[in-house]
């Protein structure tokens, strides 16, 4: 019997689970605390005995894992100007699978050099200018980068005429630096793939090493990839089946947003301004999380104005989840219905944040309309992660906040059906698909259900 092992090294837990290629089902999941402070191996032999304990003793013909073990691929990027070039750097990370804590734009200060000494990140994508454009920007950059003590690997995605320049200004301090094609090579035009594929390539070499996997890297059949890569990869495929589709994955520390459709105007007589959007796209909102975040997803809520009139005991729960991130209130507690009112506000922000919107533009001719960002409103499904979508007694009610009625602004679904993935299979699916598309598809049509 040909049975697949995915395996999933997350900051907690490791999550493994045994796929069978025959039945095209998943025929046993477990999970054991991550052992990044020893022997990441620990926890994954910890996590097989559990899945043995289930099915008996397993013979893989594949081992495929992906990881998030220490933080994940935290990244910082850095361009020209913020809605172009430091855009475009920010899509190239979050497609590859890192953990953009912080997006920077123009000539960083010295303020902004202290503050990237202190997100102290795995890598920096760093951008300017089209090819042939702009030189000054990303020199100044590229020597406020090198002047902070730390070993992070830079990525230099920018204008052509000087990225070798940039690079040895890098390499002299002592950086690994390397070279990738332009993210912008010319005005409003965005290339991401080189970047994409230099992250990754960076992420086998260094971060594997840093976190600690290098050893089980051994074990896998192809290289280890970023967990939220591999989240992406199997909404890839799934959308093959079913069209347009949003993936929203609330956690502890943030939403994650996954859209893959054309994001083209649906409305008529609309102009398209600013970036093109790449039909795979994702973001990681850093400051709507259930837990870690809980704080500023608050603030973030009360400065866009939600309402939050039925959370009148909040800074109680804040409290209560700040002392014990973990914590999950019983049907018996009066934050019960907390969980599910906050995982509404941050779907809601957070898809909002990744949409477009339209703005009115007046001509000599009347009235009219541009749209900024992706049109989400023929998206077909929208689906649900997390543990507060996937235990709520009515998940619809908490995905709704991903919708809008036409009319709004901001361009989010307007009337999609609504499914979740109860096993967390997204991860583990984008990992099979890299071997086996077919049976990855096969078994997320069975396993991601509509609610």
């Amino acid at each position: 019997m040909k049975t697949i092992l995915t395996v999933d090294f997350g900051s907690t837990f490791t999550k493994v689970s045994a796929v069978c290629a025959e039945k095209a089902e998943i025929i046993g999941t477990a999970k054991a605390f991550t052992t990044i402070e020893t022997d990441i191996r620990d926890g994954l032999n910890n996590a097989l005995r559990e899945l043995e304990s289930q099915t008996g003793k397993l013979e893989f013909t594949s081992r495929l894992a992906a990881s998030s073990a220490g933080g994940g691929l935290k990244m910082v990027a850095v361009g020209l100007v913020p809605g172009l070039t430091a855009k475009a750097a920010s899509t190239a990370a979050c497609s590859a699978g890192a953990k953009v804590v912080k997006t920077y734009a123009y000539e960083l200060s010295h303020a902004e050099q202290q503050e990237i000494y202190d997100i102290n990140p795995d890598l920096i994508l760093l951008s300017g200018g089209t090819d042939g454009g702009n030189k000054e920007v990303i020199l100044h950059n590229a020597a406020k980068l090198a002047e902070i003590d730390q070993n992070f690997a830079t990525i230099i995605a920018g204008n052509k005429s000087v990225a070798q320049n940039v690079c040895d200004v890098l390499v002299r301090s002592g950086k690994d630096a390397r070279v990738c094609d332009n993210v912008m090579p010319s005005f409003n035009t965005l290339e991401i793939m080189s970047a994409k594929n230099a992250i990754r390539d960076l992420f086998m070499e260094k971060i594997i090493e840093a976190k600690g996997l290098s050893e089980a890297a051994k074990m896998m059949s192809i290289p280890i990839i970023p967990t939220p890569l591999s989240v992406f990869e199997g909404a890839q495929v799934l959308s093959d089946s079913l069209g347009p589709i949003l993936v929203v994955d609330v956690g502890g520390a943030t939403t994650d947003v996954y859209s893959m459709c054309s994001g083209v105007p649906t409305l008529p007589n609309v102009g398209m301004k600013g970036l093109p959007e790449p039909f795979a796209k994702r973001t990681v909102e850093g400051d709507l999380g259930m837990r870690y975040s809980l704080d500023a997803l608050v603030d973030a809520a009360s400065t866009a104005g939600r309402n939050m009139d039925d959370l009148d005991n909040i800074s109680e729960f804040q409290a209560l989840c700040k002392a014990n991130p973990s914590i999950v209130p019983d049907a018996n507690s009066p934050f019960h219905s907390y969980d599910e009112k906050i995982c509404g506000l941050a779907i809601d922000m957070a898809v909002e944040r990744h949409s477009g919107k339209l703005e009115t533009a007046f001509s000599p001719h009347g009235e009219i309309f541009y749209q900024i960002g992706k049109d989400l409103s023929d998206v077909k499904y929208v689906i649900g992660v997390g543990g507060a979508i996937i235990y709520s007694a009515n998940p619809t009610s908490i995905l709704q906040y991903a919708t809008t009625p036409p009319g709004n602004p901001y361009l989010k679904p307007i009337n999609p059906k609504f499914l979740i993935d109860k096993k967390y299979i997204f991860s583990a699916m984008g990992l099979v698909s890299r071997v086996d598309k077919q049976l990855a598809i096969k078994i997320m049509e069975k396993d991601i259900t509509e609610v």
